[in-house]
C-alpha cells in the first residue's frame, strides 16, 4: 500500500494590507506556531464548511444566543424581589394618586401630585 501524497497547493491569492495589520497577523501566527499560509487556509476551510452546511447555524451565533438565555435567567432571579417589592409599593403610590378612586390616573391627577 503506497501512501497518498499530499495536495499539491500551486494557486496563491494576493491579499493588500497595511505594515501594522501585516506586522500583528505574522506575530500572532508565530505565537500560535504557524505559518501565515496555514491561518489563512484554516480561514479559508472554516469559511467552506460553514458555505457548505447552510442548516447549521454558525457557532459563534450560538454562543450568543446561549449567552442572551443565560444573562436573562440570572437577570430575572436578582431584579425578581425588586419587582415584586416595587409592585407592592406601587399599588400604594398609584391609590394615592388615584384621588377619585375610578382606577385611572387622569391629567388633572397626575398633575395635582
Amino acid at each position: 500500500m503506497t501512501p497518498k501524497k499530499p495536495v499539491k497547493k500551486n494557486a496563491s491569492i494576493e491579499v493588500r494590507l497595511s505594515d501594522e495589520a501585516k506586522s500583528a497577523f505574522m506575530e500572532r501566527c508565530r505565537d500560535q506556531g504557524r505559518t501565515a499560509s496555514e491561518a489563512i487556509r484554516l480561514f479559508i476551510d472554516d469559511q467552506m464548511e460553514v458555505r457548505n452546511a447552510p442548516s447549521r447555524l454558525p457557532l459563534r451565533f450560538g454562543r450568543v444566543v446561549i449567552a442572551g438565555l443565560v444573562g436573562t435567567i440570572f437577570g430575572l432571579g436578582v431584579a425578581a424581589p425588586s419587582i415584586a417589592r416595587s409592585t407592592a409599593e406601587t399599588g400604594i403610590v398609584f391609590q394615592q394618586l388615584d384621588r377619585n378612586h375610578d382606577g385611572v390616573i387622569d391629567r388633572r391627577e397626575f398633575d395635582a401630585r
